[in-house]
């Protein structure tokens, strides 16, 4: 079994190539979608980000409002630190878990922090989609409905890709809007490594 760690900042198309992996055959662990969970009332990270950063955090249903946590954390690198310490960990242990479990010939990390949350320690390659730009924020304005300051903004807190790209044993740039092109290109890069599972 190989375990790729797929990192990419946001706009790049990191979920389409995730689609793509998924469909020949990988077994995708979205650390979004853990993180998520992780945070849920009874998750794992749930009572210690709550005792970190205050009831206030919380809606009427004691569930996390991630827009209140977002607009303390992405203003305050320190508090940011915190919980990132509280959820990579978690992250990490459930991906580890869900690696030990898994009997297909691929697992892709799906993490847009793969590198600052360490996660590339636990995977056999490090795979990073990259794109323009302005590609990128004309993919996010769409997607977001938010304008391009917002987007500027958002582009300074992330890793800049060249970093990201010094980790990677593959690159991927997917600047084309090009669904088909982006497929077979995926698909030549798992059967070269022996990856396919179909």
């Amino acid at each position: 079994m190989t375990v790729i760690g797929l990192t990419g900042n946001s706009g790049t198309g990191k979920s389409s190539v995730a689609k793509v992996m998924e469909k020949y055959g990988a077994l995708i662990l979205d650390c979004d979608k853990i993180a998520h969970e992780n945070m849920a009332v009874g998750g794992c990270a749930y009572d210690e980000i709550v005792s970190a950063f205050g009831k206030d955090i919380l809606n009427s249903d004691k569930t996390i409002n991630r827009k209140a946590l977002g607009n303390i954390v992405f203003n305050d690198s320190q508090k940011l630190s915190i919980l990132n310490q509280i959820t990579h960990s978690k992250i990490a242990q459930r991906v580890k878990d869900e690696i030990a479990k898994a009997s297909c010939k691929c697992v892709v990390i799906d993490a847009p922090l793969l590198i600052e949350a360490g996660l590339d320690a636990i995977a056999d390659k490090v795979w990073v989609v990259t794109a323009d730009t302005e590609v990128r924020i004309e993919r996010i304005m769409n997607r977001d409905g938010i304008s391009r300051q917002e987007v500027l903004s958002r582009f300074s807190k992330q890793t800049p890709a060249e970093v990201l790209e010094k980790k990677a044993d593959l690159i991927i740039d997917h600047s084309q809007n090009d669904f088909e092109k982006l497929e077979k290109e995926i698909y030549n890069y798992m059967k070269k490594e022996g990856l396919l599972n179909v």
